[in-house]
């Protein structure tokens, strides 16, 4: 756990030894989202962000075993982003399957409330753009709420996106383990992406 800004803040470009843009995954788990967009597109860099080193050690060994060199993963809690990267540093940021935290003194937890969203917005590069995608109805619905009371129109909002004819392949072309289950379950999949007013200002 980071108790102060991590070595590569800012300087994630010297990491990768390039200067692609960087996207970021967060709550991670095994990795298995970041290293499937790694693998289908080598000239961008992906990070994947968890608490737990045991959850994306798989995601750490197949990178290495498959030499993938333009991902990496951070064992840091998501409250410390910002000592991660510095302003302005990330070009998307991707939330695949974060807890829902149903309960509601647990809703500081939920990684789209809105200081959370804060945080995400100093990292992105302007027009940055923010992924979610959940088996929970319930977090879709909350985070379209708090974008409704910033005044922020998702640019994508869709219930069941393996329903859409249209849905992007960055979204349906890469599917965890659990989300391969819900799927058999006949758990729609939702999917949200946005963006922050240009200005920077939220409310």
């Amino acid at each position: 756990m980071l108790s102060q800004s991590f070595e590569h803040r800012g300087a994630w470009s010297a990491f990768f030894k390039n200067k692609n843009p960087i996207v970021v995954e967060l709550g991670c788990g095994k990795g298995e989202y970041s290293v499937g967009l790694a693998r289908k597109t080598p000239n961008i860099n992906y990070i994947g962000v968890d608490i737990k080193g045991a959850r994306f050690w798989r995601g750490a060994k197949t990178a290495l075993e498959e030499d993938l060199k333009n991902v990496a993963f951070v064992r840091a809690q998501i409250e410390l982003i910002e000592l991660v990267f510095a302003q302005g540093e990330v070009s998307e940021i991707w939330i695949t399957f974060p807890d829902p935290q149903y309960k509601f003194k647990r809703k500081h937890h939920r990684l789209t409330n809105p200081t959370f969203l804060r945080s995400y917005q100093q990292i992105l590069k302007p027009q940055g753009v923010v992924h979610l995608k959940t088996d929970a109805a319930f977090l879709h619905g909350y985070t379209l709420g708090v974008l409704d009371g910033w005044d922020i129109k998702p640019e994508m909002a869709h219930h069941d996106i393996y329903q859409y004819v249209h849905a992007p392949a960055d979204v349906i072309g890469i599917q965890t383990f659990y989300e391969q289950q819900y799927r058999e379950k006949g758990v729609p999949i939702t999917y949200l992406k946005f963006s922050f007013p240009n200005d920077g200002k939220t409310k």
